[in-house]
């Protein structure tokens, strides 16, 4: 995994630190690593100190000589500098450390299908809404967080157990036809075997959930993490006490949730609704 990227810092700085700590850690001159890049000392050099630009090919190089157990992580630092992902740094650090490692993700989504299962009309419509979100970057926005998604095509991808606020079936975020696409989208990944979605009823005497929404990340041989996210500010910890207190307003939300059974049908309800209004 990527480590220690201080959010303060920029794409590129972080390419060419990263790459500096990894050519010392083998015990190589710029030089020498050069040598193996296939390039000339000059530009590692220049890569090293952050004021020349990796090219796709270079980080490809990067990954295949340094071999990591993380096969493309020069080729993400990469995509960090040239296809803006969404997000502030906190949750940066999110999508790069912890997300993709997870072995189960235990989500609360109490406003929005939350992104890993969005569609991309959708998530258009959410970035649309952001009144912080500059209308330039609205399509980087959309297509970081459609490859974002991409954890859920590996052969090992997490467990993931959602539980959303019936709510969130009837709030028309960019229309009708979009909605319909959604829930249809959200009603078919709800039955793949290493999905589980349940609804938490509106009229729910459990307020714990409407303070935020979070998810809790278990990652193989590490302590649970947690992203909590709200209008003030968002954070990533694995600080025992907040994460006991995250874990314990998961479950009770899910006492109160319908079984996934129900919950399937409930959506497919809802998007027969939402196809009478096309």
């Amino acid at each position: 995994m990527v480590k220690n990227l201080d959010s303060h810092l920029s794409p590129l700085v972080r390419f060419g630190r990263e790459l500096a700590r990894c050519r010392k850690e083998a015990g190589w001159s710029q030089r020498r690593l050069a040598g193996r890049l296939g390039c000339s000392p000059s530009l590692v050099g220049h890569i090293e100190a952050g004021t020349r630009n990796p090219q796709l090919d270079f980080a490809e190089a990067c990954d295949r000589v340094f071999n990591l157990p993380e096969s493309d992580y020069f080729v993400r630092l990469y995509r960090r500098i040239h296809q803006s992902p969404s997000g502030p740094g906190w949750f940066l650090r999110w999508l790069e450390e912890i997300e993709p490692g997870a072995a189960v993700l235990r989500i609360w989504a109490p406003f929005l299908i939350p992104g890993l299962l969005q569609t991309e009309d959708y998530a258009r419509a959410v970035f649309l809404g952001h009144f912080s979100t500059p209308e330039t970057e609205i399509e980087d926005q959309v297509a970081a967080r459609m490859r974002r998604q991409e954890i859920l095509n590996r052969d090992n991808s997490p467990e993931l157990r959602v539980l959303l606020d019936e709510w969130v079936l009837k709030r028309p975020i960019g229309g009708r036809e979009v909605m319909y696409q959604q829930l249809s989208h959200l009603a078919a990944i709800a039955q793949h075997r290493r999905v589980t979605v349940q609804l938490v009823p509106y009229d729910t005497s459990c307020t714990d959930g409407l303070l935020s929404a979070f998810v809790i990340a278990e990652l193989p041989d590490a302590p649970l993490a947690v992203s909590v996210d709200s209008a003030g500010k968002g954070e990533v910890s694995a600080e025992h006490d907040l994460v006991t207190r995250i874990l314990d307003r998961y479950d009770r939300l899910s006492t109160e949730a319908y079984r996934p059974g129900e919950s399937l049908e409930k959506i497919k309800e809802a998007v027969e609704r939402w196809s009478l209004k096309i």
